[in-house]
């Protein structure tokens, strides 16, 4: 507990200097089952339901605008030096007063008897490396951003109609598998994302290098017309999925643990085309399966401030 304590107040202290960070209160324990829970600010959606509510009508211009705010988001959270650890879409909030997104929860979430040697995380966005035992590191925030990027750039969750189990997935992902890349995306924003989830965390972008390279891609974008994006929304459609309800089911952050994986490594094309032949289509989602935070937690009352002090 005292641990868990001591990363509440991290994360309280951050949220308070860093205004891209969801405001955070303190820190909660689930009766039920004892994981921790950070109390934060009530957002008005995660990443995940607003691009279900909006995909149909957002351009390419409005997608990137997202991403660069996640991106500048991350920068301010590592330039604290502290690692996220479980980057996902139920992660990224929106706020409408502002019309702006927020990073929270940071990593200090999860379940109170987690072993050394387990992860905790959302699968389909933990880094190879931090699959196969190395830990985390600034770069397996850099794989969960491209991940993000992936699933911006598609309206999906990544591998969400996979069929077979976790060990499996998770084998798939260390030998190089990722999601498929939509026809329609930038040449500079794919090459941007693959370089991200590059299997080998030295050849990813540090987060300074990946916020420069997609604040010219924003700028880029913000300086052409409307008019020039008015065709590209008429053409973005969410497949439908009659097969969804069939598929094994929205992932969530969770306890991993997973002996003697091989070293991650890049999948050759042969390999990425038949893994695309062993997953069915990915489709669209529903709402009440893709929200990732619990209707309990909307229901918290949470005072206007509180002090770093308070949890002392």
């Amino acid at each position: 507990m005292e641990k868990g304590k001591q990363k509440a107040k991290s994360h309280l202290i951050i949220s308070t200097k860093r205004p891209k960070i969801a405001r955070c209160y303190g820190l909660t324990q689930d009766i039920s089952d004892g994981n921790y829970m950070l109390v934060i600010i009530k957002m008005d959606m995660d990443l995940r339901k607003y691009l279900q509510q909006n995909y149909n009508q957002l351009t390419w211009k409005g997608k990137i605008i997202i991403i660069y705010e996640i991106i500048d988001a991350i920068y301010l959270i590592h330039n604290e030096n502290v690692i996220h650890r479980d980057l996902h879409s139920g992660n990224i909030l929106f706020s409408q007063f502002n019309d702006s997104w927020y990073i929270s929860d940071l990593g200090f979430c999860g379940p109170a008897d987690k072993s050394s040697k387990s992860i905790y995380g959302n699968l389909p966005y933990i880094a190879p490396e931090v699959i196969s035992g190395k830990g985390y590191t600034f770069a397996s925030d850099i794989y969960s951003i491209a991940i993000l990027m992936w699933e911006i750039s598609s309206g999906q969750l990544p591998f969400i109609n996979y069929k077979r189990d976790d060990y499996d997935l998770a084998m798939d992902i260390i030998n190089g598998m990722r999601p498929e890349i939509v026809s329609e995306i930038p040449l500079e924003y794919k090459n941007l994302m693959e370089q991200c989830w590059d299997a080998d965390p030295s050849k990813r972008h540090d987060i300074e290098s990946l916020l420069n390279i997609i604040r010219e891609i924003h700028l880029s974008y913000q300086n052409k017309p409307n008019e020039l994006f008015q065709s590209e929304a008429k053409k973005i459609e969410i497949k439908s999925s009659t097969n969804y309800t069939n598929s094994s089911g929205v992932f969530t952050s969770k306890i991993h643990q997973f002996d003697n994986l091989p070293e991650p490594k890049n999948a050759t094309e042969d390999i990425q085309n038949d893994n695309k032949k062993e997953t069915i289509q990915q489709g669209s989602i529903n709402d009440e399966e893709a929200y990732l935070h619990s209707k309990e937690q909307d229901e918290l009352e949470i005072p206007d401030e509180i002090s770093p002090d308070k949890l002392n």
